[in-house]
């Protein structure tokens, strides 16, 4: 049987549901087989994703390995999944994170575990459901699914100020959703008016056909640009709806904070890649500016504040602002290189900030504790985790060879094309990253053990081999990027060129409000 034959996108996203299931009849007094039942069924989805990448045609500009089955006739409403480069790419990057993250669980998680590894498996339904629906409403459907888990992650097996993190979290997504499923009825009912009939109204190829050649009324793009520029920014975070980030961070269990900067982040940029852009263009071309100012400031402000922080989970959690801030300006300048390069900061970011949140876990197994000013001269004891953490610091840093330094650059190249300036303020601010990770670095790993760590003794212990093996592969993904980023850029390239095709020709919109 041909792969295309397969229900491989249903498969993938669902294994991880019947791992739950599964789960939710074993007994609790059997820690090792939940933990186990938990891993195979995510190694078997991350398996599965990867025959997408066997039978994936970069050349193909149309969506592929495509489901389609009526949901809700009467509406139109369809259950209706597909991929392109950049949705095979972000479901890899999900499956492999997932069993990371599960792996890394089996020694910090020791209360709840049976709920805490069905939360984790229908988190993951909803992140890959996310990235490969194609009718509006399924996908807001999986939109909301990816809260509720999170939400339990946070606020069960979080830290001290858990509550408050995982409520702001919530309020804050909530309310940029809320917004999003308006629009999406709106446009719906707008399509319809149109044409008369229900057929299309959510699926987003016959809306996206339909704004290339009709185009949808000036305010409506306006106001349901707003809506889905609102719940796509809360969800990256860009600035000023940044607040609720490092809370969660901090507060999240170790594999809940790699979820969340890996891979909860990239909803937002996908969001804006796959519908806020090819459905709303001229309103993507109104707002375009200011959506750059904001994600400059994102990249100042993240990494002025970053290099403040006594908290070093802290300190990754605002670098991630600022790195997905070049995400948002490479999407919104509108240029080739910039929108490559913003697909594969979405892709490194999430190798990298998650590996770096892996290895504070590590540590913080160990001491409990995360004050930068606490520690020093910890590569003395523990060489091999200081060593990993070292190249996880220089890929965020962006050097060359690693696969950090060429989505920035890409950024970089499109922002200079744009405008000189702009690419100057991006430029400068790479300086202030370069800063407050080294900084951290050394105060971290060199010089003299500080009393703190002394006072821990024998508990002081290196990294373990199973610590290791979670963040082996996402080096090995790191140098192979760095190395050869044509196996990315080859199948991403049809998205970008679809999508900057159809912003071409499309002039702003003028509201009384803007221009």
């Amino acid at each position: 049987m041909n792969i295309a034959d397969l229900p491989l996108i249903s498969l993938i996203t669902f294994v991880p549901l019947v791992g739950a299931v599964v789960i939710a009849f074993l007994p609790r007094n059997q820690p090792g087989a939940i933990r186990v039942t938990a891993l195979v069924f995510a190694l078997v989805s991350f398996g599965l994703s990867l025959l997408l990448l066997v039978g994936f045609n970069p050349t193909n500009p149309n969506f592929q390995y495509q489901e389609v089955h009526d949901w809700i006739p009467v509406f139109g409403i369809q259950y209706k999944v597909g991929i392109d480069g950049l949705s095979a790419l972000l479901v890899v990057l999900t499956t492999t994170l997932s069993w990371i993250s599960i792996l890394a669980s089996f020694r910090p998680i020791k209360e709840r575990l049976k709920e805490y590894m069905i939360s984790f498996l229908i988190l993951e339904v909803g992140l890959i459901g996310v990235f490969v629906a194609l009718d509006l409403f399924l996908f807001y459907i999986f939109w909301e699914v990816v809260l509720v888990p999170m939400y339990l992650v946070i606020g069960i097996w979080g830290g001290s100020n858990r509550i408050y993190a995982t409520i702001k979290f919530v309020l804050y997504t909530l309310v940029g959703s809320l917004l999003m499923l308006v629009a999406i009825l709106a446009t719906a009912f707008s399509f319809q008016g149109a044409t008369g009939s229900w057929v299309g109204a959510f699926d987003f190829v016959t809306l996206r056909g339909f704004a290339a050649t009709s185009g949808f009324a000036g305010n409506l793009q306006v106001f349901a640009f707003l809506a889905f520029f609102l719940a796509f920014a809360i969800k990256v975070p860009m600035f000023p709806f940044h607040t609720w980030l490092p809370d969660a961070h901090v507060e999240a269990p170790t594999a809940g904070s790699v979820m969340l900067a890996a891979i909860l982040l990239k909803l937002g940029a996908y969001g804006f890649i796959r519908f806020a852009l090819p459905i709303f263009p001229a309103a993507a071309r109104t707002f375009g500016p200011l959506i750059i100012v904001l994600s400059l400031i994102a990249i100042i402000y993240g990494a002025i504040v970053a290099l403040v922080q006594p908290d070093w989970k802290k300190l990754i959690a605002y670098s991630s602002v600022t790195h997905m801030g070049f995400v948002t300006l490479g999407i919104f300048i509108f240029q080739e290189q910039g929108l490559q390069g913003a697909i594969l900061q979405m892709i490194n970011h999430g190798l990298i900030t998650g590996g770096l949140f892996l290895l504070v876990g590590v540590m913080y197994e160990r001491t409990h504790d995360r004050t930068i000013a606490k520690f020093g001269g910890l590569a003395s004891r523990a060489p091999v985790y200081s060593a990993a953490f070292g190249f996880f610091v220089f890929a965020s840093v962006g050097l060359p060879g690693l696969s950090g330094f060429v989505g920035e650059f890409l950024v970089l190249l499109g922002s200079f094309a744009y405008n000189p300036w702009v690419a100057a303020i991006a430029t400068s601010c790479m300086i202030l990253a370069a800063g407050y990770l080294l900084y951290m670095f050394q105060r971290i790993f060199t010089g003299e053990l500080s009393d703190f760590l002394r006072g821990l003794g024998n508990h002081l212990t290196d990294i373990s081999p199973i610590e290791m093996l979670t963040v082996v592969p996402l080096a090995a993904l790191i140098v192979v990027f760095g190395l050869f980023p044509g196996l990315l850029l080859h199948m991403v390239q049809g998205t970008v060129t679809t999508v900057l095709t159809e912003l071409n020709g499309v002039s702003a919109i003028r509201v009384f409000f803007w221009q």
